[in-house]
């Protein structure tokens, strides 16, 4: 799919998220490049910050989710218990119906958290989209590789000769697609910007030596780029792994050691953003996504170390800063959750959610006096119905759940809510 490629992504969702972020890239190199400070490194940092500060409203839910969960994970642990193995329609119904009374009982949703997840997703990728390709979407960075561009795709021969740089191979769709075979200008000049954004600084001293022509503009784009990608004396336009290469062939190996601080920083600071998090305080065998967590835990820091080493520096700096102010942020959201009480936040939810089912007609309390009747009335109705074959149970439970009510769906809340409804009504009557 070439849009994920292209200069500027046009995925779904994820293309107008980028392009939305890039004007705030921008407009940080821009205010940086005003007091005579153009770094793309101190732009990935402020820019990680601007993010993760407009993320906090949705951190802080999820917090409270997690909070929430912790202390409503026993009860829906022990109705998971009570219907360890059994697999029949009437028990996970009644397991499924006592679950939703616990969650309707603190307020909250069982896709509490991950409509938090979702909104944050996007962004992410979007954010690793934007420093990934910053020329996409910072102008001043991308005029830096002008006029070289437009005399090199002049040259013959010259699209073929940057196929062969190291990174070109993923870029090689755009090479052959119709937009560039047909010769549309922007595009062809995007996919060049693409392949020599991520050129080595080997590779560039190629294009001096395949074009002995567009030396002096070589040097020139180069000369800019390094003022632009020049942090604490690397070149984040590099990998920490070309770095080393370099370093010790030149016998800098104080450069060795910079280069190797990235993955490590990148992996410490990620272990310690893990310890910030809120851990799960039941025992892993009763909870297999907590194990899950611990794994994902220990492997996060070793990927984050990996990807460091072989992506470009600037990459590496993204991650470092973005672990550093997510634990920042943790600290402070830990000691605002410490002070958080829990029971106002549930009793809030438990309101919000009663003014939900209003608007949608339905009666909080029949609602809830549903979840205590089905409760009590669990073993008598199994009872009653164990001599009945499955399927005249699935009928009869369909029944029992119309009761006249053109507008609700059987077996849906709103039915089992007008079905309490009526049975106050005739006891009422009685």
């Amino acid at each position: 799919m070439l849009g994920i490629i292209l200069t500027q992504t046009k995925t779904f969702i994820i293309g107008p998220v980028a392009q939305l972020l890039g004007y705030i890239m921008e407009g940080i190199f821009f205010c940086l490049d005003k007091i005579g400070i153009p770094n793309i490194g101190l732009s990935i940092i402020l820019f990680t910050i601007v993010i993760y500060l407009l993320m906090t409203p949705l951190t802080i839910k999820q917090q409270k989710f997690s909070k929430l969960s912790a202390k409503m994970n026993p009860e829906i642990q022990a109705i998971r218990a009570k219907y360890e193995g059994k697999k029949d329609n009437d028990s996970m119904m009644r397991m499924n119906e006592e679950t939703q009374a616990v969650y309707a009982k603190y307020g909250v949703s069982p896709t509490g958290s991950c409509v938090q997840l979702l909104v944050q997703m996007p962004i992410l990728f979007a954010l690793y989209r934007v420093i990934y390709a910053v020329p996409a979407y910072v102008a001043k960075v991308k005029e830096a590789f002008f006029p070289l561009v437009d005399k090199l795709i002049s040259e013959p021969g010259s699209a073929e000769f940057i196929q062969s740089f190291k990174d070109a191979a993923v870029f090689a769709k755009q090479f052959t697609s119709e937009e560039f075979t047909g010769g549309n200008t922007e595009y062809i000049r995007n996919t060049f910007v693409d392949v020599l954004n991520r050129a080595s600084t080997a590779e560039w001293h190629s294009i001096s030596e395949k074009f002995p022509a567009l030396t002096s503009d070589v040097n020139s784009t180069v000369e800019t780029l390094e003022r632009y990608n020049n942090f604490l004396g690397i070149n984040i336009g590099n990998s920490p792994s070309y770095i080393v290469t370099e370093a010790i062939a030149a016998g800098a190996y104080l450069m060795v050691v910079a280069a190797f601080a990235i993955p490590l920083l990148s992996a410490l600071t990620q272990w310690i953003n893990t310890k910030l998090m809120p851990q799960q305080t039941t025992d892993d065998r009763d909870n297999p996504m907590a194990s899950s967590m611990k794994t994902m835990n220990v492997m996060m820091p070793i990927m984050s170390a990996f990807f460091c080493y072989t992506l470009p520096a600037g990459m590496g700096i993204y991650w470092i800063a973005g672990s550093v102010i997510r634990s920042i942020q943790q600290i402070i959201i830990n000691k605002h959750m410490d002070k958080v009480d829990l029971d106002e936040v549930i009793k809030k939810n438990v309101e919000k959610r009663n003014q939900k089912l209003k608007k949608a007609g339905i009666d909080p309390n029949a609602i809830n006096n549903y979840a205590s009747m089905n409760t009590r009335n669990i073993t008598a109705k199994a009872s009653a119905q164990s001599s009945l074959s499955q399927e005249e149970r699935d009928k009869r439970l369909q029944k029992s759940t119309e009761y006249y009510h053109t507008n609700a769906k059987p077996g849906s809340i709103a039915a089992k809510a007008n079905m309490v409804k009526q049975y106050n009504e005739k006891n009422n009557k009685k």
